[in-house]
């Protein structure tokens, strides 16, 4: 380990993400006796970094934009915060700041760690817009030292397209799990079988897809079932399932909006499983880790990123995405059990995470880096 204390700039494009999920790492950093910077926009989390031990430094940014001038501009700011700053590592998060804050670090010759959760729209489409986000990637990674990727089938796909190179590659486990914080708890037998989607309110997320299984099941079970929703809505997001529709399902009683919580224990908590029909490669979700932690069955699809969170039959069903009738059977599956038998498979769910998912594991892997 580096004996050296060392300035760590994790940069992400919110405070919000960096809090959820490193703050763990930042403590842990903070242990080891570096300096931590949180280079990212302020927002209601800021605050926190302070209790933490932490510095922040905001900056503007709009996650969604696509406007050159203001895309150059963002890198303009990183650079003169790193100037001023003078970094050792730059440990990057979410995908505009694996390129823009590799830029800016490349001009003070600072190390650089970047993080892949998911390679999003960008690759899925074959467009100008594809290629030239794919050769920005290409420029950007070679100047990392470590490329860290939630899905192995996204370090693959970079791997055979040359824009990241084998020795330089490494697969986290998503985010992690703090099994401490998330312990398993078993859902009340009394009869009603709860259900609960943890996500933003995305269309990508299956949200639309979840509230028509919703409806066919309530129709068909009555109060015997009960579908919830959890998280927030991403206004600035065009693929957002707007607050007017998920008021309707809500006042329709089919799937119930609770908005966004600080602490989703509790929610899970009193569910029986938690369902994500995400129709879209991601990282590791980190929801359903942290279900799965806390004793959970899991429906997901079979997606990169969803599917490593689930042995299929064992600790939940993997459905196929976009289908509406593939997900109501694996629901079903989940309502004819006894409460004994999604308990056993909960289990299934909290053993799975201890062996593959531990955030210590994530968090070592990071301290490895500072000796690279």
């Amino acid at each position: 380990m580096n004996d050296r204390n060392l300035k760590i700039v994790l940069c992400a494009n919110s405070s919000w993400y960096i809090y959820n999920f490193r703050k763990n790492t930042i403590n842990e950093f903070l242990k080891k006796g570096h300096e931590v910077f949180v280079v990212a926009p302020n927002d209601k989390y800021t605050k926190y970094f302070t209790d933490l031990g932490a510095k922040h430094v905001g900056f503007n940014l709009n996650p969604i934009s696509t406007n050159p001038f203001k895309e150059i501009m963002v890198i303009f700011s990183l650079i003169i915060i790193y100037i001023k700053m003078r970094p050792d590592f730059v440990m990057n998060f979410t995908p505009k700041m694996n390129i823009y804050s590799t830029i800016a670090a490349i001009f003070i010759r600072a190390k650089i760690v970047n993080n892949i959760s998911g390679l999003g729209e960008a690759f899925s489409k074959n467009s100008a817009f594809s290629s030239f986000v794919s050769q920005l990637y290409r420029f950007t990674q070679r100047f990392a030292i470590k490329v860290f990727f939630q899905n192995k089938n996204d370090m693959n796909r970079l791997i055979e397209a040359k824009i990241v190179t084998k020795d330089r590659c490494d697969y986290l486990p998503g985010s992690g799990v703090d099994l401490e914080r998330f312990k398993i708890v078993s859902a009340p037998n009394d009869e009603v079988i709860r259900f609960v989607i943890v996500s933003r309110m995305l269309y990508d997320k299956g949200v639309a897809l979840l509230a028509e299984a919703a409806k066919y099941c309530k129709n068909k079970y009555g109060t015997s079932v009960e579908f919830n929703a959890v998280g927030f809505i991403d206004d600035v997001n065009p693929r957002a399932v707007p607050r007017k529709i998920l008021n309707e399902w809500t006042s329709k009683g089919f799937l119930i909006y609770k908005g966004a919580l600080e602490d989703v224990r509790p929610e899970i908590a009193i569910s029986d499983c938690v369902v994500l029909p995400s129709v879209y490669p991601e990282g590791t979700p980190r929801s359903l880790l942290e279900a799965a932690a806390m004793g959970k069955p899991i429906i997901t699809t079979d997606m990169p990123g969803c599917s490593s969170t689930v042995d299929h039959g064992i600790n939940g069903f993997l459905c196929q995405p976009n289908s509406l009738n593939d997900l109501i059977v694996n629901l079903e599956k989940l309502i004819k059990m006894s409460h004994s038998d999604r308990c056993k498979m909960g289990f299934k769910s909290r053993e799975l995470v201890v062996n593959r998912f531990d955030e210590r594991i994530v968090i070592k892997k990071y301290l490895n880096c500072l000796d690279l």
